[in-house]
């Protein structure tokens, strides 16, 4: 089933971008969680189209629940959200003939045939992403309950570079971030990517970028080796990410860089806990969390969707063509899909969390 997700806790997106609504069911969410709405819709904003350096395409993004809340409070049965789209252009878009590069275009037409929904990307669109996100706040307060929180930021577009999440952060830390205005670190380097991506607006291009994602206040021994590591999990959800084309764990590649007496994370007592001195396995080994904060990247490639002439086929004519995109569309994706990762991370951690009842995690 390519659109569900999960075990013990499933989750399923439905919709298309120009449809008439998109969602969410989540299945298997434990009662008695007190809904967040202030923390929902903030989650949902930083991920919603609009602002100079957005496409702009207008959209409230404001989750409709139909089921599995009672009274402010998950009741423990699925959990129903609709989001309506409410400001599709469909005409912006040519002839599914002429699919646009690096799109999902000729591929979906091969597998689905000539009535494949593609108007605005279709369930292939970054619109997609809206429900995954409800999906992720809600995870976010139950981990919230847990001492645990979860944030990202963008680390890197061309060749400046934020700072980088401490690998001791902390889950204050991490909350700090998530309120910031412009999602980095570094006050001057969000200048320096504003600078960036508004420059490729400016010429009709789009640039991709890296977003790295912390989550602190985590259990030691959560996750499980081979196939059920943490991950698994989480690199699962991440690649349901339209754009997302890498993930790496703490050091990741640059562990070609270094010597093992460089690379181990080796332990101590600290106040009577065991840590790690370095975080070069981003707090995982074994497929298992060491307790440590979990850290890792996701490398998204640009929007694809770029008002620059581009090679192209006809398929009905079986010719060589050109293509010129037309619609609304980011300079760059990664500057909306930050609290997208975060749900990605929110959303595998809660249901290994969810997995671990009934099992000792000291």
């Amino acid at each position: 089933m390519p659109s569900v997700y999960g075990r013990k806790l499933k989750l399923s997106i439905f919709g298309e971008s120009h449809g008439e609504a998109i969602g969410a069911v989540i299945d298997g969410f434990p009662a008695g969680l007190r809904i967040d709405n202030d923390f929902i819709a903030a989650q949902m904003k930083r991920r919603a189209p609009g602002g100079a350096l957005s496409t702009k395409r207008k959209e409230d993004d404001l989750p409709h629940i139909i089921s599995g809340v009672s009274d402010g409070y998950t009741n423990g049965f699925p959990i129903c959200a609709v989001i309506e789209n409410t400001n599709q252009r469909s005409g912006d878009y040519g002839r599914p003939t002429l699919p646009r590069p690096n799109h999902a275009d000729y591929p979906a037409l091969l597998k689905y045939g000539e009535h494949c929904e593609l108007h605005g990307g279709g369930h292939f669109s970054g619109r997609l992403t809206a429900p995954l996100t409800f999906a992720g706040g809600l995870c976010m307060l139950y981990l919230r309950e847990r001492g645990v929180s979860v944030a990202a930021h963008l680390k890197q577009i061309l060749n400046v570079t934020d700072s980088a999440f401490p690998f001791d952060v902390t889950p204050a830390q991490l909350d700090a971030q998530r309120e910031r205005d412009f999602p980095t670190i570094d006050p001057m380097t969000a200048e320096a990517f504003k600078t960036i991506i508004n420059s490729a607006k400016v010429k009709g291009d789009s640039v991709g970028a890296i977003i790295e994602c912390a989550a602190a206040g985590l259990p030691a021994a959560l996750g499980e080796h081979m196939f059920g590591s943490v991950e698994a999990e989480i690199s699962q959800l991440v690649f349901a990410i339209p754009g997302a084309k890498g993930v790496q764990f703490g050091a990741g590649f640059d562990f070609c860089r270094m010597y093992g007496s460089e690379a181990n994370d080796v332990y101590e007592y600290r106040d009577g806990r065991v840590v790690t001195k370095t975080g070069n396995c981003g707090g995982i080994v074994g497929g298992m969390t060491t307790g440590m904060p979990v850290i890792f990247s996701v490398a998204m490639k640009p929007t694809p969707s770029i008002y620059l002439e581009q090679d192209t086929v006809d398929l009905e004519n079986k010719t060589n063509a050109k293509l010129a995109v037309r619609g609304r569309h980011d300079p760059c994706i990664s500057l909306r899909a930050v609290p997208v990762v975060e749900s990605a991370a929110a959303i595998a951690l809660t249901s290994l969390m969810l997995e671990t009842e009934g099992r000792s995690l000291n």
